[in-house]
């Protein structure tokens, strides 16, 4: 009985590049794309995330605004408080004044009979 004993049928030059084309396959960094390992795996916020990232935002502007609208109404408060309190004091100085100005008409009318 015969054996037949087969061989590799490649060529050393055909072995070499295959070895540069698995080589060549390999991912490596380019000097146009280089990022860190942090900046490659950070986790990129999905399209929720960010509609809620947005809207807390707008939520915290909209209280900002609120707190500030809530002492505007309050200074306004204070000065319509202050305002009513100087026209109060005029009004009783201006009745004083007529009262004034009819008891001196009425002096005035006695002297002169």
């Amino acid at each position: 009985m015969r054996r037949l004993v087969v061989g590799t049928m490649t060529t050393p030059g055909y072995n070499e590049w295959w070895v540069r084309r698995i080589n060549d396959n390999t991912p490596k960094p380019s000097p146009k794309n280089s990022q860190s390992i942090e900046e490659h795996l950070r986790v990129v916020p999905s399209e929720l995330e960010i509609i809620r990232q947005d809207f807390e935002r707008k939520n915290s502007d909209l209280e900002k605004k609120i707190k500030q609208m809530e002492e505007e109404k309050m200074n306004l408060i204070l000065d319509i408080d202050v305002q009513k309190l100087e026209t109060e004091k005029l009004r009783k100085g201006k009745n004083k004044v007529e009262e004034d100005l009819d008891s001196l008409k009425t002096d005035y009318k006695n002297v002169c009979l």
